[in-house]
């Protein structure tokens, strides 16, 4: 079962919405090579408000991937992409169906 997760808020400059859409679209691609990660999706918000939304089996899974490539490169081009820095919160899942 999976027991944890990550929620991203982000919000995209004006204009940069077809490059955050691009760049979560290859963070998918990413996330498939990454053995801790269980699942993995990009959402859309609303107009320029985007999410993540990725789950772990265990907090080691959670840590790895904060450290790992996906969050790098969101970092590398949170300036040039979003209006705001990334909000990631720390999940506990308490129940799945």
């Amino acid at each position: 079962m999976v027991r944890y997760a990550l929620y991203g808020q982000l919000k995209a400059k004006p204009g940069k919405e077809a490059d955050v859409e691009a760049f979560l679209k290859l963070g998918a691609e990413m996330a498939k090579q990454e053995k801790g990660t269980v699942t993995w999706y990009a959402l859309k918000e609303g107009e320029g408000s985007y999410g993540i939304f990725d789950t772990f089996e265990d907090e080691a899974g959670r840590d790895a991937h904060l450290n790992g490539d996906i969050a790098k490169a969101l970092m590398a081009k949170a300036e040039e992409l979003f209006s705001t820095p990334p909000k990631i919160h720390k999940i506990d899942i308490l129940a799945e169906k």
